[in-house]
């Protein structure tokens, strides 16, 4: 994780990370139970289907992989997002980590 990311809490299938980056904003990922996910800090949605949400948030691009996957709610004037479904995995990359050359943004992060 890098030195401003955290783990608030984590208790009976609840996970809760944050983080605060003074020129950006505040970025927040909360899941309970691998299903109800409730994200802070999000700038855009650019795809999903039931497998796969790819999102760009203050701290970088989000990929969340999994089953049944649905954004519920989205309000980008605020920067908030629901997700809900089975989450497999979260996986973050940075912006500049993504422009290798010759490679596909969703290949990267969905192989």
């Amino acid at each position: 994780m890098r030195p401003y990311s955290h783990i608030l809490y984590e208790e009976r299938g609840v996970l809760a990370m944050e983080n605060m980056n003074a020129n950006a904003g505040k970025h927040r990922f909360s899941m309970e139970q691998r299903r109800e996910c409730k994200i802070t800090g999000v700038v855009e949605v650019h795809s999903f289907d039931e497998n796969n949400i790819l999102m760009e948030t203050v701290d970088g691009m989000l990929a969340i992989k999994g089953n049944n996957l649905h954004v519920s709610r989205l309000n980008l004037e605020k920067g908030e997002a629901d997700v809900d479904g089975r989450v497999d995995s979260l996986t973050y990359s940075d912006k500049s980590t993504l422009a290798k050359k010759g490679e596909g943004l969703l290949t990267r992060l969905f192989s």
